[in-house]
């Protein structure tokens, strides 16, 4: 019984560690919400929310060739990440209060905490490039607007 229950412990551990190992050249990502949001209200950076999960393939392709990629790197100190796997309760929670029903999903949030875009699915490098830019330009929109 007590190897069956280390077992599974080490199972659960093995699949908690599978889905944050992320590869190299990837941005600099949380798995906590409450520390990413702390985080951007801290440094006033856009924050990037990645619903996720391990069992996800279009979540996987993301996390290995999109995050990391050449054409999204310029944007990695840009942005406040957080990566999210919504098989993790506190995610779940949070997932759920969004009405989101699928992965993976992209919550983009301005400096104060609103959504000002979102992405649902994955996409190529050069498509996650060009929304990140978008969500740039909204933002620096927003805080022209928020000071005039």
């Amino acid at each position: 019984m007590k190897t069956a229950l280390a077992f599974l412990a080490a199972a659960s551990l093995a699949v908690c560690l599978h889905a944050a190992d992320f590869p190299a050249g990837s941005p600099k990502f949380t798995t906590q919400a409450d520390a990413v949001l702390k985080a951007t209200k801290e440094n006033g950076k856009p924050t990037i929310l990645v619903f996720s999960a391990s069992w996800c393939g279009p979540c996987q392709e993301m996390k290995k060739d999109v995050y990391p990629s050449a054409a999204v790197k310029p944007f990695h100190n840009q942005f406040n990440w957080a990566y999210l796997d919504i098989d993790v309760e506190a995610n779940s929670k949070l997932f759920e209060s969004h009405k989101l029903e699928s992965v993976p999903y992209l919550l983009f949030l301005d400096p104060a905490g609103k959504t000002i875009d979102q992405q649902e699915g994955g996409s190529s490098p050069d498509e996650f490039a060009q929304k990140l830019a978008k969500v740039l330009k909204k933002t620096e929109t927003a805080k022209t607007a928020s000071t005039n």
